[in-house]
């Protein structure tokens, strides 16, 4: 397993998997081990893939301060991997909540950056996040399967706030396409991936400037995709329609029938989407 040290001297860790042109993935959870990733759905088959586990997920160790798990301070941790590996510039793929991670070290770094793929990502580093409106609107959805009366209300019971850790695991099918044994197994290994501490401190005060985000990206002269499910809520695809309007030339895709994790519910779609997009190695 390869480390790297960090600025701040926290020995992190990352993952490779396949050949060809490298793509640095930033896993999502927030804070949760990079393994779920997987080989998203072949790409591995493609391209390098270089899964960074971020500090006090996975293999990587635990830093000595805690603040340093917000999103703004990890931008750095970004850096120090891809000074690690001697690339002048990165093809950057995020997920999830590590879509504010990415646009954060695209704003900060544009320079260094070669392509930024966007999947299913948060964007609170520009000041769009979803709402429990957008969740309601994704889950209405999903009516139709067997599934949905249990999980719609404990839906109920996390909007309200009296959820339990059964309430919690009874959602999980909202996120996926598809609720086979797949995406239950997927599913079932949040938990024990996920720094709650680091989870907690990853948006906390302090780590966005959407104004400064927004003018930075202003700029940016890079591709960038925005991968969407049709089913998923964070975000749904019209707001995602509204994160790439921030972002010059970016293209927005929305993959029918995919959830959160559309690389799962339809893997060579997914692929063939990604591959298409990526700028060729050279």
């Amino acid at each position: 397993m390869p480390v790297f040290t960090a600025s701040d001297g926290t020995v992190l860790a990352y993952h490779l998997a396949g050949k060809g042109a490298p793509l640095l993935c930033l896993p999502g959870g927030p804070m949760r081990a990079s393994a779920y990733l997987g080989d998203l759905g072949g790409m591995a088959d493609h391209r390098q893939l270089i899964r960074l586990d971020l500090r006090g997920t996975g293999e990587s160790a635990i830093p000595t301060d805690p603040a340093s798990y917000r999103c703004d301070r990890q931008v750095d941790d970004v850096e120090a991997l891809r000074a690690h590996l001697g690339l002048a510039r990165v093809d950057l793929l995020a997920h999830s909540a590590a879509g504010d991670l990415a646009l954060l070290y695209a704003s900060r770094l544009p320079a260094r950056i070669r392509s930024l793929t966007l999947v299913t990502a948060r964007a609170r580093a520009l000041g769009v996040d979803f709402t429990e409106g957008h969740r309601r609107e994704a889950a209405a959805l999903r009516s139709a399967e067997p599934w949905f009366p249990d999980a719609y209300r404990s839906y109920e019971a996390v909007w309200s706030g009296t959820a339990t850790d059964a309430d919690w695991d009874a959602i999980a099918p909202f996120f996926y396409g598809r609720w086979d044994a797949a995406a239950q197994e997927h599913a079932a290994s949040e938990v024990p991936q996920t720094n709650e501490e680091a989870a907690e401190r990853y948006a906390s005060a302090g780590a966005f400037d959407p104004a400064a985000a927004r003018a930075a990206l202003a700029a940016l002269d890079a591709p960038v995709l925005l991968l969407t499910g049709e089913l998923d809520s964070g975000p749904r695809p019209r707001v995602a329609e509204e994160i790439a309007a921030l972002l010059p030339g970016a293209t927005l895709t929305v993959q029918p029938g995919a959830g959160h994790f559309p690389w799962l519910d339809a893997p060579e779609r997914f692929t063939r989407t990604v591959v298409d997009f990526l700028p060729q190695p050279g």
